[in-house]
């Protein structure tokens, strides 16, 4: 039996927005909304958050001590704190999910580990073809591939943003879930327009807007989350803003 594990890559030190795994999002940080979505999905056995060791990120053990396992490790070798934190924690399926996906789907992130399994791939996600709305990322890969991955990523971009070599290799088989597969809604499929992910003052603005209208006696649903960004109009609020590729 598998064991798969969910790791949160996670810091302080964001260069466009300092801290913002700590900003709060209705009275919990934005790092404990994204670790109450992981719990929510089926296919996850362990959660792990992967930290560095600088002082900065204290405060991010701080938070989650009592919830969830923590590791820490280098701050410039994103690749290497999170390989020691799949070795340490057994895992034999790592999901790779960004501490700034504070409205993160489970429903999409089982999809993904599911696909990697059925389709005896190294490497599964929801990226390859964008049809998801950024901050819906997920990324699922093999222990023993993502260990090929360490040892041959000698650029820095590779150590950086961890999973590059996946895409860029024809080594690994690689597969991607659309999101037709994961929903039945047609607000839900073929959503790459829209940005509810966390980088910059004005995504913050648009999330805290969500989390403030929404009921959240329950986990938030992707359909209430689409039909309010939609209602309000609340997507032109971080409309400009441009991607940069994913790291912490």
């Amino acid at each position: 039996m598998t064991r798969t594990v969910a790791i949160i890559q996670a810091r302080m030190g964001s260069s466009r927005l300092p801290g913002k795994v700590k900003l709060p999002l209705k009275g919990k940080h934005v790092l404990e909304r994204v670790l109450e979505r992981i719990t929510e999905a089926e296919n996850v056995d362990d959660v792990v958050v992967a930290t560095s060791t600088g002082r900065q990120d204290d405060i991010i053990e701080k938070i989650l001590a009592d919830k969830v396992s923590v590791h820490r490790g280098s701050e410039e070798d994103v690749l290497g704190r999170m390989f020691e934190a799949a070795e340490k924690s057994d895992a034999d399926t790592i999901v790779r999910i960004t501490g700034d996906c504070p409205l993160l789907s489970p429903k999409t992130l089982d999809k993904v580990v599911e696909k990697l399994h059925k389709e005896d791939a190294d490497y599964a996600a929801n990226i390859l073809e964008r049809t998801f709305p950024r901050g819906f990322d997920v990324e699922a890969f093999t222990f023993s591939s993502f260990q090929t991955v360490e040892e041959n990523s000698g650029q820095e971009h590779h150590r950086e943003h961890v999973t590059p070599l996946y895409r860029e290799s024809n080594q690994f088989k690689t597969v991607n879930v659309e999101s037709k597969e994961v929903f039945d809604d047609e607000k839900l499929i073929d959503r790459a327009d829209l940005r509810l992910t966390l980088d910059e003052a004005d995504d913050y603005m648009l999330l805290r807007k969500i989390f403030e209208e929404l009921d959240e006696e329950e986990l938030l649903d992707e359909k209430e989350i689409i039909r309010e960004v939609e209602k309000e109009n609340l997507h032109k609020i971080n409309k400009d803003i441009e991607q940069k590729e994913v790291s912490d």
